[in-house]
């Protein structure tokens, strides 16, 4: 990948991660501080309740930190692994319209990918992904547990 852009997230994740693209996830906007990830309810991503399943909301939410971890990756020059190896989700109400998932956990992921290549040893973190309706209601909240280590 080139650059960390929504673009190039999102071409990357067309081509990677074909289920996620075709449910309508796309990344919105990407700092070093903040993953922004925007997926529309509609007919192809639905569950039997006229909502949007949640396994959708969790690419959606998984996007928003992996971003972040794959963007400060790219800014450390350095190679390092990344996997998700636990998570945790909340459902508060029934998602419909356009949802949108934020996770603020930029600056935590650096500081732990600067410890990996620094130490060699590797690091855990918990980044966490809330998503919001138009109304501006949360309807889900995704905690992931991801860790990281410096390859070779």
């Amino acid at each position: 990948m080139a650059s960390i852009t929504p673009f190039n997230i999102n071409t990357f994740v067309f081509f990677k991660l074909p289920s996620c693209w075709w449910s309508g996830v796309r990344v919105k906007e990407i700092t070093p501080e903040q993953c922004v990830v925007s997926v529309k309810h509609r007919w192809f991503n639905q569950n039997p309740f006229n909502s949007m399943y949640f396994a959708v909301q969790a690419m959606a939410a998984e996007l928003s930190t992996g971003a972040l971890v794959m963007s400060a990756i790219k800014n450390s020059n350095a190679k390092v692994s990344m996997l998700v190896a636990n998570n945790e989700a909340t459902f508060t109400k029934k998602a419909t319209g356009r949802i949108t998932f934020t996770c603020n956990d930029g600056e935590a992921i650096t500081a732990a990918i600067q410890k990996t290549v620094t130490t060699g040893e590797g690091q855990t973190l918990w980044m966490e992904s809330s998503g919001f309706n138009e109304e501006g209601i949360q309807v889900s909240k995704f905690r992931f547990e991801w860790t990281v280590k410096r390859k070779g």
